[in-house]
């Protein structure tokens, strides 16, 4: 029986989604978990085993030797061998089919685009770019080297700092206005792997819903979007959810 009922709610996600205008996906923490990227916050999660002072920008601009050892080893490190997974994909498939318009992503981990995304709007910015503190010139992190921390720039010798949001720094103009824009022109939102925890990126759905925005969400437990503005929870990895979504949506994946 509640297999029953959950491919319903599938089918209905589906119904939904093929009926819809303009679908933004809302990317989290969890979409990546199946990658080998473990969350940040919660049970397990990296700040229960680092300290996020670390991230602080004002205490790596006072410190940056110090932030980066940990930078390297949580992010170029463990990142770097990440691969997306099947979610990922359907999300790039339903993009190509015209399915999806965007995807809002908080993560840094860049598997969206790795997957075939082409319009992802990183919300927090990304690990796959550095960006100089002094002059603001921007590479890829494969551009530099990370053997001799912190690394430099090359055009004013000024600290390199990777190009995602600390702790105390303001969301980057353009990311966050793109955010309001698809809160407006969506009727569906896909929500995925996101606990609703993180402010301001949290806002979104809530702008989106206030609007008049359904509100479909893959979670493997309940967030705090369930039961304030979810109207069809599918629980379940976001992984498995999403292939049998894909499969009403006659998408191969």
């Amino acid at each position: 029986m509640r297999k029953t009922v959950v491919e319903n709610l599938i089918k209905n996600a589906a119904d939904i989604i093929c009926r819809a205008k303009h679908v933004t996906a809302f990317t989290g923490a969890g979409i990546s978990v199946e990658s080998g990227i473990p969350p940040f916050r919660g049970p397990g999660g990296l700040w229960s085993k680092y300290d996020p002072g670390y991230l602080m920008i004002d205490y790596f601009l006072g410190n940056p030797l110090k932030s980066w050892e940990l930078i390297r080893e949580l992010f170029y490190e463990n990142f770097g061998r990440a691969k997306p997974n099947l979610a990922h994909i359907a999300l790039a498939k339903m993009e190509e089919r015209g399915l999806l318009k965007t995807v809002i992503t908080q993560n840094i981990d860049y598997l969206h685009q790795l997957a075939g995304s082409k319009n992802v709007c990183e919300y927090h910015g990304t690990y796959r770019y550095l960006r100089c503190v002094q002059c603001g010139y921007r590479l890829t992190a494969e551009e530099t080297h990370l053997e001799n921390l912190p690394p430099k720039c090359p055009e004013c010798g000024g600290v390199l700092k990777p190009d995602f949001v600390f702790f105390g720094e303001m969301i980057p103009e353009d990311a966050g206005r793109q955010g309001l824009i698809e809160a407006e022109k969506a009727d569906v939102f896909l929500v995925i792997g996101s606990t609703g925890e993180v402010m301001p990126a949290a806002q979104i759905p809530h702008q989106a819903f206030m609007n008049g925005c359904k509100i479909i969400e893959i979670n493997i437990q309940p967030s705090n979007f369930t039961n304030v503005i979810t109207h069809i929870f599918l629980r379940g990895k976001a992984s498995e959810v999403m292939r049998k979504l894909a499969r009403y949506l006659e998408i191969e994946l």
